[in-house]
This record gives structure tokens, C-alpha cells and sequence, in this order.
């Protein structure tokens, strides 16, 4: 049997693995964890953090979640809500202030806005890092330069893992790795500075988005996710997920909300 320490990715100081189990195989190890889901959550938290608001990160279909955001006064994005139908489970009906998850549709946030999203990925793997007790990071193509150095800077000579939440097949949920996600994390991965040895999947990663760093916004819409939300006519989320390096806003996890880092 091979040792824990395997999966764990031990020895090395930058760490890439997948999804929720590989939150709960770093975690505890790593001094930062960097969660990204380019499409289309952590791209949503830059774009929310960047107008001064925050986000309140929730684990999917949690209704104690859904009833505690609603206590802390956030809104919830549809997205947020346990039913598709938009009614809360205690038969109130959810406000949403007009919001939603998708990153086009939210400008003119007030910086007193805190919205609780959830989502079976970004949002889900973010509550579950805190919940490991390292410091918990949101990056996307957008903010990966931005991201890559504040993590750097706060694990200092400790490990950081990025984690690539990937998508969910249907209908059986199991983890799909996403081409948008590894090339986020392979961004922050090439961006992040000083590490003396990153582990074979953070250089893999790194070298691989090094590799077609000038074709990322081609990429991200001919792949499954892009051409989903193509479909589902919100292209411009593709567009905005696809821009590389134009935010300098490092979301930070405290106290279970995303706010911009000092």
C-alpha cells in the first residue's frame, strides 16, 4: 500500500491536485490553498472583491448554509438557493437583489454587498479549505499573477497548493478535470515565485499553460464549459473568465467570507 504522504504530494513546496479530495489531501499541509474554477465562480469573486463587495462561499444544496447566510444578511444569487425554483426551504422566498453568479451581470455592486453563492465546485471546495484551517485564496486566469504572489508571500518557505475544482459529469456529479481550470491553475502555478520544488503536477501544469499562454481566450471558448455557456447565451462570461492578468485583486477567505486582501 502506498504511504499517505503519496496523495499528499509531500516533499514538495507547490502542489496541484484535484477537487474536493484534493483539498482534503492538502489542506491540512499546505500553508495556502488556491482554489480555482475559471468558469465560473473565482472568476466572479474577482470581479466582486475588485468592486470592494464580498462573497460568502457556500457548500452546495446546504439549506443550514442558505438559513445562515440569510441571518448574516447577504444576498443570495439563484444560484445560492437550495431550489431551482427560487423559493427558500422554510417557504420564504429568497432575496436575490437582482444578481446573479454569472461575472457579466455584476457591475455597480456597492462595496457593503455581500453575496453567498453556492455551486458544487468553487464555492463548495472553498467552505471545505477553510474548514481545514489554511489560508484559502480564490484564483482565476484573471488575478493569477496577483494571486501567485500573495500566496508566495504568505506561505513563506511552506507549501502552497492550488487546486483546480474541475466540473461535475452529469448525471452521476463524479469529478470531470476541466481544460479552463487546469489552465488556471497552471497560470498561478508558472506565476508563483521561489519555490525551490514544485511537485511533477505543479511543473506539468506550469510548463503546459507556459505552453499556450497566447491562445487562452481561443481555448477557453472552443472547450466543453466555454461552448456550454456559449449555449446557454452567456458568452461574454467566457470572454471576461478568458482575460488573462488584468486584475490585481488577491480574494482572501476570512471568517468564511472572500474579501481583497491588504
Amino acid at each position: 500500500m502506498c504511504p499517505v504522504t503519496v496523495f499528499e504530494q509531500d516533499g514538495f513546496d507547490l502542489r496541484v491536485e484535484w477537487g474536493l479530495d484534493g483539498v482534503r489531501a492538502l489542506g491540512p499541509h499546505c500553508a495556502v490553498l488556491v482554489i480555482v474554477d475559471v468558469l465560473v465562480f473565482t472568476t466572479t469573486v474577482d470581479i466582486v472583491v475588485g468592486q470592494g463587495a464580498r462573497v460568502l462561499p457556500m457548500p452546495w444544496k446546504d439549506e443550514r448554509s442558505v438559513e445562515a447566510a440569510e441571518k448574516a444578511g447577504a444576498i443570495l444569487t439563484p444560484s445560492g438557493l437550495t431550489r431551482v425554483d427560487g423559493d427558500h426551504p422554510s417557504g420564504v422566498v429568497a432575496r436575490t437583489g437582482g444578481w446573479t453568479l454569472r461575472p457579466s451581470s455584476l457591475t455597480g455592486l456597492t462595496p457593503d454587498t455581500l453575496l453567498a453563492i453556492a455551486t458544487p465546485n468553487g464555492a463548495t471546495l472553498s467552505a471545505a479549505a477553510a474548514a481545514t484551517g489554511t489560508t484559502v485564496l480564490a484564483g482565476s486566469l484573471r488575478n493569477a499573477s496577483a494571486v501567485a504572489g500573495a500566496a508566495a508571500e504568505i506561505a513563506g518557505h511552506r507549501p502552497v497548493g492550488i487546486v483546480p475544482a474541475g466540473e461535475r459529469w452529469r448525471p452521476g456529479e463524479t469529478l470531470r478535470p476541466s481544460l479552463e481550470d487546469y489552465l488556471g491553475a497552471g497560470a498561478i502555478a508558472a506565476a508563483v515565485a521561489g519555490r525551490r520544488a514544485p511537485s511533477a503536477e505543479a511543473m506539468l501544469a506550469a510548463r503546459t499553460y507556459r505552453g499556450v499562454a497566447d491562445r487562452v481566450p481561443e481555448l477557453l471558448a472552443d472547450s466543453v464549459s466555454g461552448r456550454e455557456l456559449a449555449a446557454a447565451g452567456v458568452p461574454r462570461d467566457v470572454e471576461l473568465a478568458g482575460e488573462t492578468d488584468v486584475s490585481g485583486v488577491v480574494p482572501r477567505l476570512s471568517a468564511g467570507v472572500f474579501s481583497a486582501a491588504a
